[in-house]
Parts: structure tokens; sequence; C-alpha cells
């Protein structure tokens, strides 16, 4: 016999309208034998209890000093035909009692797993019925990815010593055009997906987080914001202020922070009034009076040779 384990936190209790099998319930030296065998050597205690299974079916209880398993007792479960006094085995198991101590509900991988849990080197599985995606356009010259190469191509490529090799497609073919406009994808984020982004990034950076509450304005605004592409672009961008707690996230257009980029503009630099009177100019005198003033005469050659004015 090989010990199993139980979930459930419920022992197992009799009717009150059964009662036990007298032979059944007074074969315990062949219970605890076939407990003893199941486990390790000096694990199974004392004996607790009989319990009525159905008729001639008797399931004896002992104490389990496993280490880690408090609470836990030893079932085994022994029965007799009808009118036969030969007992015979039927299962030994390990059941939690009332108190034992139990382990934690088992939760998948793909339930458990969270932000940043993932490190270099480690891979994420996506599920071929992922709810988060759909069917891309991948192209009519390569086969989506994970797809399974019919026996007869296998068995022709085994013996032929070949390889499967990607075909680049030839530049005009729907492929190529689709690979340029970065459509060739095996699978895109459905529907269902992009409302869980949007979701879970409005949580984080959006309208009703305290940042945006105090915020003197919205990332629409903002000269920081760069804008995404696709439907997503209505609604959400990325923060790129090397000093805003949203620098590299996406965060919704609805958000904002204290770094915005009309939030608090510079002054410019004092620039002094024009003077009243300007005392750095040079003004520009003649040194004689213009002739058609009437204030003076010409000079005469003969005197200014002569040196008489």
């Amino acid at each position: 016999m090989s010990a199993a384990t139980t979930r459930s936190g419920t022992p197992r209790t009799p009717r009150a309208t059964r009662t036990p099998d007298r032979l059944c319930a007074e074969a315990v030296d062949l219970a605890r034998e076939a407990a003893e065998e199941a486990a390790a050597p000096g694990i199974v205690g004392a004996h607790v209890e009989v319990v009525a299974e159905g008729d001639r079916v008797v399931t004896h209880y002992f104490e389990s000093k496993e280490p880690g398993y408090r609470g836990w007792r030893w079932a085994v479960t022994v029965t007799r035909a009808s009118r036969a006094k030969n007992i015979t085995l039927d299962e030994t198991v390990l059941l939690p009692g009332s108190d034992a101590l139990l382990a934690p509900e088992w939760v998948p991988w793909s339930e458990r797993l969270r932000p940043g849990d993932m490190g270099p080197g480690d891979l994420l599985p996506t599920e071929q019925d992922d709810l988060r995606l759909e069917p891309g356009y991948s192209g009519e010259d390569a086969p989506p990815p994970n797809s399974v190469v019919s026996e007869e191509l296998a068995d022709h490529l085994d013996v032929e010593d070949a390889e499967i090799v990607t075909r680049t497609p030839s530049r005009g073919a729907i492929a190529a055009v689709a690979e340029e406009l970065g459509m060739r994808r095996a699978r895109v984020l459905s529907r269902y997906g992009l409302h869980m982004a949007a979701d879970r990034w409005e949580e984080s950076f959006g309208a009703r987080t305290p940042m945006a509450q105090a915020a003197p304005a919205t990332c629409e605004s903002c000269a920081f914001l760069v804008p995404l592409a696709g439907s997503l672009k209505q609604t959400f961008g990325i923060c790129a202020n090397e000093f805003a707690p949203a620098d590299g996230r996406v965060v919704s257009l609805s958000y904002g922070c204290g770094g915005h980029s009309e939030a608090a503009i510079m002054p410019k630099p004092p620039r002094p009034a024009p003077p009243v009177l300007d005392s750095m100019g040079a003004d520009a005198f003649p040194l004689r009076p213009a002739k058609d003033s009437g204030s003076t005469t010409e000079p005469d050659a003969t005197s200014e040779d002569l040196g008489h004015s």
C-alpha cells in the first residue's frame, strides 16, 4: 500500500445511525501493520478511533508522528465479505484532522506571476488560446509560429537530411509589404488585451491618482508627452520628462504631475529700460557755421596768407 494525501480539512465523521462492524472494528492489529508498512518506522502512533464507512466497511485512525504533519492521522480502511470472517485490507491513506496543519491552496504559476518577477533569462510562455491575443497577419509565405510540420514532410526531411529555413518574401509580395508596415505578426493584442492594459495603466497613472489630483494641468497639454500608435493613442502616451514620477511610463492623457511643461515657466532675465537722457552718446557739432546762416562772411584768402583775420 502507498500513502496518499488529501486537501480536505474536514475529517470523515461516522453516521449516527451506522454501527461499525464488530469483526472489522476488532482488526486493529491488521490496520496498524498496514499503516506501518506505508509509513516510515516509528511514524504511526496510538489508535484514535473507528469509523463505519458502510456495511462491513470500517476505517481505523492512528496518530501520525511525521514531522511537519501536525494533526494528521493515518487512516486504514478494512472490510469483509458477507457471511465471511476474513478481514480484507482496502486502502491506507494519510488524512488531515480538524486541527491539521495544511499547506495553502495551490495556485497555478500563471496566477502567481506578478509584475517584476521575471529576471534575465526567464521565459514567459503564452497559451495558444490566450484571451489577450488574437490572430494577426503573418504573411502567406511563412508558417505561423509553433506550427507543426506534417508527418509526411517530417519523414521526407529526415530522409533527405534537410532543414526548414525561413523564406524571405520577395519584394512586392503581400508578406513583404506587411513586414515593412510592421504587420507581419502571428498574433496581436485583442480587444480584451487592450482593455486589460488600459485598466492597468489607468490605475497606476490615471486621473484618480493623488498626483493627478494635485497637478496644475493634465498630460494632454504637456510637451513631454510622447503619443502612442494605434487605438491607445486616444487615451495614453509616454512621459519623457526625466524629473517626472512617470518618466518612461505609459500615462493617461488625464494624468498630470508637477513636472508639466507649462506648470511654471522660467522668467526671462530682466532688461533695464532705456535711459531718458543718453549720457553715453556723442553729439556732432560743426566747427564753422553754415554759409547761409548770415552770421559770418567768407574768409579773405589774402588776409589768411598774411596772418590777419
